[in-house]
């Protein structure tokens, strides 16, 4: 719950808006929390002086600058930045929400996109949603009370109780990772039906006929494997099997994976994973069976991780750009955030296909 600031009818006590000061409490606050007139009175200085040392240093000599600094280190004062914010319309802090921390695809992302939105005196605020996105709702209501300057979503699937809420919430909207004719406000993304078509295209290019699927249970995987399976069968190819595991996935998913497709009788000469990490698994299952790869059986990952290109065999996959998704997102933050127009509402980044040793 945010707290309005309380003000003194005194002038002596007024304050600069970017450091204010809550109701002072006397030296035995229950709470324990240091305030800024706290740090006054040890420093033996007024509020505002404190104020103008964490706003406006150059308006206080180097000696009081010195002393009011050692004291917030000695005290560990903390401004109350969200108060100011709100004082400003301003907080300075931007949240995401992306589904887990435990899934390299999103860091990689998530990286360029603190880094671009750092350099311009931005905050990014993380929250994790889970798979399925069942707490997104919950989560938005949390962030949103904290007043961010932006949001960034992962994904385009919202509940109609959290668009409303967005759109009431009047600040810029970045979804990620997917592509939709509707989004809420900004896009950076590219169409998940499209990797699972070009994914089918490529493997019956090669000759592959005899499919299967290790598939994670979040929806843009789903929506993969659902495309995957309609090209195929606008192919000519009606029977193929599919694995479906939880997020979020391991080489140990993978490897069970397979165990599970060849003990159920399943022969297939090429499978689809829905992550590098799945493809992994694959890859070590098929070769602790004596199963040689590609010639045996064929593994197709997604996403490029970083360990892909130095699998044995090497590991081909879909490549996305996730660092330049994050920067193009940050970009476009900053920009509506500037009070400039942002031309390309929504971006598609696109993705290849890289072909290596294991197709």
């Amino acid at each position: 719950m945010v707290r309005s600031p309380s003000f003194s009818s005194d002038p002596k006590r007024s304050v600069d808006k970017g450091a204010l000061d809550e109701t002072p409490r006397a030296s035995g606050r229950s709470t324990g929390s240091v305030t800024l007139s706290d740090v006054a009175k040890r420093a033996g200085v007024s509020p505002i002086t404190v104020s103008r040392v964490l706003n406006r240093p150059e308006m206080v000599t180097a000696e009081t600058l010195e002393a009011v600094r050692r004291v917030i280190a000695e005290t560990g004062y903390v401004p109350n930045l969200l108060a100011g914010g709100l004082a400003s319309s301003r907080t300075k802090l931007v949240a995401a929400i992306i589904p887990t921390l435990g899934n390299a695809m999103f860091i990689d992302t998530i990286q360029p996109l603190n880094d671009c939105l750092t350099a311009a005196g931005y905050q990014l605020m993380l929250g994790l949603s889970g798979f399925p996105t069942t707490c997104e709702e919950d989560l938005l209501k949390a962030i949103l009370s904290r007043r961010p300057d932006a949001i960034v979503l992962t994904g385009v699937k919202h509940s109609e109780e959290s668009r409303q809420r967005l759109l009431a919430a009047k600040i810029p909207v970045m979804e990620m990772w997917d592509l939709t004719p509707t989004p809420i406000d900004m896009l950076v993304g590219f169409s998940h039906e499209h990797v699972g078509e070009e994914v089918a295209k490529y493997l019956h290019g090669k000759g592959y006929r005899r499919f299967a699927l290790v598939c994670a249970e979040d929806e843009r995987a789903q929506v993969r494997r659902h495309s995957f399976l309609t090209a195929l069968r606008d192919l000519g190819l009606e029977s193929l099997a599919t694995v479906h595991v939880p997020t979020p996935t391991t080489v140990r998913m993978g490897r069970e994976g397979l165990a599970s497709l060849l003990s159920d009788g399943h022969r297939p000469d090429a499978i689809f994973c829905s992550s590098d990490v799945l493809a992994h698994g694959v890859l070590a299952e098929a070769q602790s069976r004596g199963l040689k790869v590609p010639s045996d059986l064929a593994v197709m990952g997604f996403a490029d991780l970083d360990f892909a290109a130095y699998t044995f065999p090497s590991l081909s996959t879909v490549h996305v750009d996730r660092a330049a998704m994050g920067r193009r997102a940050g970009e476009a933050l900053l920009a509506r955030l500037s009070g400039h127009v942002v031309p390309d509402m929504m971006v598609d980044i696109g993705f290849s296909i890289v072909e290596r040793a294991s197709t």
